[in-house]
């Protein structure tokens, strides 16, 4: 499963969770799963048909899509719960240009919707379903926001040591005649000091191992990477204040985070979990 994809289980059925752009759109295949396995399609359709549905669709749509077609959505709208009124979510998209509703391929693909959208069609299989698939979501948006809330605080802790670190750099390793640029390159050195004791790698070589990805390689350390360099940065601006050169320095700085590596995975293996 993408990193960028969840799941949820919700009275024994596990209902996925996708990110497309900035919203999280539920699974309507999984939740009509819990009605009926072998007929989820047909569920989701019958659901399309009704007239209540159409409407309900149409004022999402209206307030959250700016390109969304009104004229293709009367003529469904008009038709909605005649006999011969058959609609799939992929006509509704072709169609109107709809964003509530995504029909994603592959192999955790179905038809999915934003959450507005999913919770009202669980209400329509199941009003205890319903109740919940929203407190089961609302668990998984709390953990996530504690999970973000301490990572925020390990990465803003490894600033302010970083701060004191440059600072050691600048009052002991650099002369008041050198220039910007060469005052730089001296704090990018001591900079890949620790990513080499730390992460086995420059800032350099980590790009070149990963030129599609963004930012540097700090931006993608786990918690524990992020605590360890923390510590590292304290301990090599005081060995960079006891004048101890650089060589030496580097291999005291990988031993102390090998050594701190094993005991925060140790301790807590969910720390080696990245951002």
């Amino acid at each position: 499963m993408s990193r960028k994809n969840k799941k949820i289980e919700v009275k024994g059925t596990e209902i996925y969770i996708i990110k497309d752009r900035l919203e999280e759109y539920i699974s309507l295949t999984d939740i009509a799963r819990f009605k009926d396995a072998k007929r989820t399609d047909y569920i989701i359709q019958n659901w399309l048909r009704n007239r209540n549905t159409i409407e309900f669709l149409g004022i999402w749509e209206k307030l959250n899509n700016p390109d969304f077609n009104p004229i293709e959505f009367e003529g469904f709208r008009k038709q909605a719960g005649l006999n011969s009124f058959v609609l799939t979510s992929k006509q509704w998209i072709e169609k109107t240009s709809a964003i509530g509703i995504r029909a994603k391929a592959g192999r955790y693909g179905g038809t999915f919707a934003h959450k507005d959208i999913a919770f009202e069609f669980a209400s329509w299989i199941s009003v205890e379903f319903k109740f919940y698939l929203i407190k089961e979501f609302q668990r998984l948006k709390e953990e996530e926001e504690q999970k973000q809330i301490g990572w925020d605080v390990k990465r803003q802790l490894t600033k302010i040591n970083y701060r004191i670190h440059t600072n050691a750099i600048k009052q002991n390793l650099i002369p008041k005649s050198l220039s910007k640029k060469q005052i730089s390159v001296i704090y990018a050195n001591e900079a890949d000091v620790l990513n080499v004791a730390l992460f086995g790698r420059t800032a350099k070589e980590w790009r070149d191992e990963n030129p599609n990805k963004q930012g540097n390689i700090r931006d993608y350390a786990n918690v524990a990477q992020l605590v360890c360099l923390s510590n590292l940065e304290n301990i090599n601006a005081l060995l960079i204040n006891e004048k101890i050169p650089q060589t030496d320095r580097l291999t005291k700085l990988n031993k102390i985070a090998i050594e701190q590596m094993k005991l925060l995975v140790l301790d807590n293996p969910k720390l080696l979990k990245s951002k």
